[in-house]
């Protein structure tokens, strides 16, 4: 059995790919460091106030957090391209200058966030100019996906639809939300408002769509069974997962005057939200036997907990999406809870799978060597994960209580301090257990594949029982 079907060329982990999943990893260390900075300034607001503000760490975490997840996305689908489409990636120079391009744009905006120049918008405070760049970096991926995959789309499985979706909406969203740089757009607060947040809420779900696409592919792999990815179920929630890319932005703008049909319309597609992707995993769950269904399996373990942090934060994001209650929560701590839940404990750990799951296959023996020390930094960052998330949502209630009894900020601030430091504390142990499995990852890539040790310039293929070994 061949694990890249009809690919029988090498499947090691080559440079540029290597490169690109080293820089991904690169961008988590960087914005844990920067979002545990801002943290301790949240209960020591003097800490490196002068020399590194919470004005500067608060942008930088988001930035690299964002990009860290894009960076993964694109890692994993450089490496998996030539197994899916059964074809060499079609421009390996290409994947060089995508490298060197987002590395070049990333030292400017990190240099200039530092320096205390911004001029952007949520998400994106960098000079606008530098979004014109980014757009550019992303044409060698475009060209290398479609010229690679060269996708029929009547027979592709899912995760390709998804991978397709995620990369043509990014380029959509992104160009959409530097429209406030025309005075039709910015000179009307309504109009601002409802297309900057309808540009960024549908860009959340773009690198949602290239996150599970990933996750999905990673399944497939473990469970060794293709029909899951083809299903027609699979297909409803993929267009159902569209739709809410589309439309389930409107939840963001309840607050901005608009017809009532049309904030029934945002609500009810934002119910069906993380709905999709557990309905997902459910049925890629029921098709893994009892033998492959092992809790030892580090890159399933890392799903599971995808898993439970989907519906923890479904359970949330149900009760954001009521027009009522969203009155409340919007601007709150309970508005961040929903955005760490789903960076952290489903976007990151979906991603991590996926690293993990290239580097058991590329290098066996030293992910061995290294797996105690992976399992541990799994349990202590989705543990620590939750304290994180319930302190959050603790200090939104006390600001949500505090505004409405008319309470100063002041005094709102100082009941919040309690939640701050468990906040600050837990945010400790997410970045230690975050940080095992990032140096863990380092540990592993480093050191030369081992199919390119055995292999040289032979071609690579697998054997049933070897593929039963990575998994094991």
């Amino acid at each position: 059995m061949n694990i890249a079907g009809n690919y029988n060329g090498s499947l090691s982990l080559n440079k540029a790919t290597r490169a690109f999943l080293l820089l991904a990893l690169s961008y988590l260390l960087l914005g844990l460091v920067f979002g545990l900075m801002g943290a301790f300034q949240y209960i020591f607001p003097e800490f490196l106030k002068d020399q590194l503000s919470f004005q500067k760490t608060r942008p930088l975490h988001v930035y690299m957090v964002i990009t860290w997840i894009f960076t993964a996305a694109q890692a994993g689908i450089y490496y998996y391209l030539p197994n899916v489409s059964g074809r060499p990636v079609y421009w390996q120079k290409g994947i060089w200058l995508h490298f060197i391009m987002q590395c070049i744009i990333s030292l400017v905006i990190i240099a200039g966030f530092f320096a205390g120049y911004f001029g952007g918008r949520e998400y994106l405070e960098f000079p606008p100019l530098l979004g014109l760049f980014i757009f550019l970096s992303w044409v060698p991926f475009v060209i290398n996906f479609f010229a690679t995959l060269r996708p029929k789309y009547k027979t592709a499985p899912v995760y390709v639809w998804m991978w397709s979706t995620g990369i043509l909406f990014f380029l959509i969203t992104l160009s959409e939300s530097y429209l406030w740089l025309f005075g039709f757009f910015r000179d009307n607060m309504v109009r601002d408002i409802t297309v900057q947040w309808k540009a960024l809420g549908s860009m959340v779900g773009s690198w949602n769509m290239l996150v599970y696409g990933t996750g999905i592919y990673v399944m497939e792999q473990l469970s060794g069974d293709k029909k899951v990815a083809r299903s027609n179920i699979s297909f409803f929630f993929y267009f159902l997962s569209l739709t809410n890319l589309m439309f389930n932005w409107g939840h963001h703008t309840y607050i901005v005057p608009a017809a009532p049909w049309i904030k029934m319309v945002a609500y009810i597609i934002s119910m069906t939200e993380l709905l999709i992707f557990g309905s997902i995993i459910l049925q890629w769950k029921k098709t893994v036997s009892a033998a492959r269904k092992n809790y030892n399996i580090l890159p399933y373990r890392l799903l599971s907990f995808a898993d439970i942090w989907v519906f923890i934060t479904l359970a949330l994001a149900l009760i954001m999406s009521v027009p009522a209650w969203n009155y409340f929560t919007h601007g709150t701590h309970i508005t961040v809870a929903h955005s760490m839940g789903a960076t952290i404990g489903i976007n990151t750990m979906l991603l991590m799978a996926s690293v993990f799951f290239i580097l058991k296959k590329e290098n066996t023996a030293t992910f061995q060597q290294n797996r105690k020390w992976i399992s541990s930094g799994i349990y202590i960052s989705n543990s620590a994960l939750l304290f994180f998330w319930i302190s959050l949502l603790a200090s939104g209630i006390v600001k949500i209580s505090g505004t409405q009894h008319n309470d100063t900020f002041f005094n709102i601030m100082l009941k919040s301090q309690p939640y701050f430091r468990i906040f600050t504390y837990s945010g400790i142990f997410v970045f230690i257990g975050l940080g095992i499995l990032i140096f863990s990852s380092f540990r592993i890539t480093a050191v030369k594949n081992q199919t390119e040790q055995m292999t040289s310039k032979k071609p690579v293929s697998f054997s049933t029982q070897q593929i039963a070994e990575l998994k094991d």
